[in-house]
């Protein structure tokens, strides 16, 4: 196994889960060597100010242990700018200070925001997870910590210039947060240490499910916006773009069954498939169907689902030799996460439930801040893009037919959306309309070197 799949980051980060640092101790003298201004003011840029995008910068404007201010807004879409400008103002005030000449639309409204930070401050991306690379890029450039959504990567290139820019990262001691929450649940955390301590016996085996009505499926294009800008606007149902719904969905059940385990898949099989479709165009399946093969051999199966009027479900599990656990229940947040004697989940049977389970949408902020004030070694980006390269791992055997192994894509040559760094308004999409007024879809057994 390659170098890029040492789990040095998951242990790091298990060592760094300190909570809030309380703000008398800054006044105590306790100020961090990578800090933003004089006065302990930590300056927020929001790139990307889409739903996910609003919702990390409130995470972020409600830690309380120092004074922080959102500061600059960057979007491709001058509507999105303005209303969340309104909307956050309208919650936040006095910790809200963008006026119009610190509200950027553009391609290049990201450099524009991040030029009003200084070293130290934080610059959040949520945009296209395509764009990542280009943005995280530039923040190490600047030395700027940096909070990014998941996914970080789509593909085997971005990947390796992630990776590469992590390690940029840390020379600069910068710290970087990663959107994959779940890590940061207390009760999730507990979890695995009672799992790693035995008490449901070995792995045998995982299972997740993600299943839901229709969702992403882009018709066709409406008049007065350019191919590019509605690929974006759509994002998810662009692989270029997200990933798809599989990156973007499916990703964080596999990142918790995989850091339950304690180690990243070796191997993918899967299986996928389109339905009745309307008149989307998109490029998503419907439905996917994986089995990942960790280095031992133990199996973890994924079923994820965008199809309306079918079963829901949302919830991961993990089986052992002495018993079995839940992972997550319904949703992300609470996990409900639990520990049973048996494989059958019977509230008899429950042997360990932690009592609360705080929101780990704001912890991930409350760790990253306190990181940040006490100069903690803190970068997730390493285990964000593996975490986001093992779910293309499997979005790719499911769309090309066959096995894919961790070290295939990790190397694959094939960039989806090259020259991201370079686009502008005039720029062509990185896909386009076929005769048949679709856009390329994955064709399993056909198309086997590439997903489209």
């Amino acid at each position: 196994m390659s170098e890029t799949k040492s789990t040095t980051s998951r242990r790091d980060f298990l060592k760094n889960t300190g909570r809030v640092a309380a703000a008398s101790a800054l006044m105590a003298g306790a100020t961090p060597r990578v800090h933003a201004a004089e006065n302990n003011t930590i300056q927020v840029a929001l790139v990307g100010c889409g739903g996910r995008g609003t919702g990390a910068a409130m995470n972020a404007l409600s830690v309380n242990n120092g004074p922080i201010k959102l500061v600059a807004l960057a979007d491709v879409f001058e509507s999105r700018v303005t209303a969340r400008y309104k909307a956050l103002k309208g919650r936040f005030a006095d910790k809200v200070d963008v006026p119009e000449e610190r509200q950027f639309v553009g391609f290049d409204a990201y450099k524009k925001a991040l030029d009003c930070l200084n070293p130290g401050d934080i610059a959040i991306f949520a945009t296209p997870p395509a764009f990542r690379w280009v943005h995280f890029g530039y923040a190490v450039e600047k030395g700027l910590n940096v909070f990014m959504e998941k996914p970080v990567t789509v593909d085997g290139p971005t990947t390796r210039r992630m990776i590469a820019l992590a390690a940029e990262a840390d020379k600069k001691k910068l710290k970087v947060g990663v959107g994959l929450m779940v890590r940061h649940c207390h009760g999730r955390k507990e979890l695995r240490e009672r799992i790693a301590d035995g008490q449901i016996g070995e792995i045998i085996a995982m299972r997740g499910y993600r299943m839901g009505g229709r969702a992403a499926a882009a018709g066709p294009k409406p008049e007065g916006i350019s191919e590019l800008l509605y690929q974006i606007q759509k994002f998810h149902s662009f692989i270029w773009a997200s990933g798809g719904v599989y990156s973007d969905f499916y990703i964080h059940q596999i990142d918790e069954c995989s850091w339950m385990k304690g180690a990243w898949p070796v191997e993918a099989h899967a299986l996928g498939g389109r339905h009745y479709r309307g008149d989307a165009v998109d490029q998503n399946l419907d439905t996917y169907s994986i089995e990942y093969v960790y280095p031992d051999g133990t199996r973890f199966f994924y079923y994820g689902r965008n199809m309306s009027g079918c079963e829901g479900g949302f919830s991961s599990y993990a089986h052992g030799t002495k018993g079995s656990a839940i992972i997550s229940t319904s949703s992300h947040h609470p996990g409900k996460v639990r520990i049973f004697k048996g494989h059958n989940f019977a509230k008899e049977d429950c042997v360990w439930g932690p009592p609360t389970e705080p929101n780990p949408y704001q912890l991930e902020w409350d760790d990253l801040i306190d990181a940040i004030r006490q100069d903690k070694p803190y970068n997730e980006a390493k285990r964000g893009a593996e975490a986001s390269m093992v779910s293309s791992m499997g979005r790719m055997a499911a769309h090309t037919g066959r096995p894919i192994t961790f070290d295939e894509m990790l190397n694959h040559e094939h960039e989806l959306a090259p020259g991201l760094d370079l686009v502008t308004d005039d720029s062509p999409a990185p896909i386009q309309l076929q005769a048949d007024g679709m856009y390329p879809v994955p064709m399993p057994g056909l198309q086997t070197k590439r997903e489209y």
